[in-house]
């Protein structure tokens, strides 16, 4: 069986890493290199950036981030966020990074995924899916979680994976910063209906959240962002709830 990943977030805005509640209310939390490299040490699987400023003088600061980051880290890295061309994907695996992460353009722009994917290899084409229960159903949201495409994010996740994408990152934009579990509903839906691996991401508040998630779907990985950095719990504590519960998981 392969072992679950626990993955920390870091949305980085002008050089420093940010965190706020249903993607608004943003607050500094501290330096995404020295962050990066602190999880890592403490037996994060993966870290995943994420870049929300990305114009044109954040990217720059981003490819900075990465490059230093890629000398401090020895676990895998996807960087995401303002990825808009084959050009950012290549600058960016260039800087370090080892998958990239697209969303807002994957929308617009599909042919981008498929591009990714048969230049770089499905492993480093990473999709960002920020789905919002609508109805009966949950919709694509795009620009930060603010613009509702109309798009079924169950319908997206199938052409996502048939274009070449090699994971899934799938956010539940009415959990996101909420702390009271990920989104069982959205996540089930999302990892019965493709075979490339889907990151669950938004609502974890305390270690349990994950083997939660990881029993009750089939999830290969779990995110979080607010519960690691501000110190409440540790990647080892999460790992020892995973362990409790009977969850395969990595050694901290």
């Amino acid at each position: 069986m392969i072992a679950k990943r626990i993955i920390p977030c870091l949305d980085v805005k002008e050089g420093k890493v940010v965190k706020g509640t249903n993607f608004v209310g943003l607050r500094e939390l501290g330096d995404p290199v020295e962050m990066a490299s602190n999880y890592s040490r403490a037996g994060a699987d993966e870290i995943i950036f994420l870049d929300i400023s990305a114009t044109n003088e954040g990217r720059q600061t981003m490819i900075e981030i990465v490059r230093h980051t890629a000398e401090q880290v020895f676990v895998p890295f996807t960087v995401g966020g303002g990825v808009r061309t084959i050009e950012d994907v290549h600058r960016l695996l260039q800087a370090g990074a080892d998958k990239v992460g697209m969303n807002s353009a994957a929308v617009s722009n599909p042919g981008l995924i498929t591009e990714s994917s048969e230049r770089f290899g499905a492993q480093c084409t990473v999709v960002a899916i920020d789905a919002k229960r609508i109805g009966d159903k949950w919709h694509v949201m795009t620009h930060g979680g603010s613009k509702d495409t109309g798009i079924d994010a169950i319908e997206w996740a199938k052409e996502v994976e048939a274009r070449g994408a090699g994971e899934i990152l799938l956010t539940s934009v009415d959990t996101d910063g909420v702390k009271s579990g990920f989104d069982l509903a959205l996540t089930k839906a999302v990892v019965s209906t493709v075979r490339i691996p889907v990151i669950a991401s938004g609502g974890v508040g305390k270690p349990e959240h994950f083997p939660e998630v990881f029993k009750e779907t089939d999830v290969s990985a779990g995110l979080a962002a607010s519960i690691f950095h501000e110190n409440t719990f540790t990647v080892k504590e999460v790992k020892d709830a995973c362990k409790q519960q009977g969850v395969n998981i990595r050694e901290a």
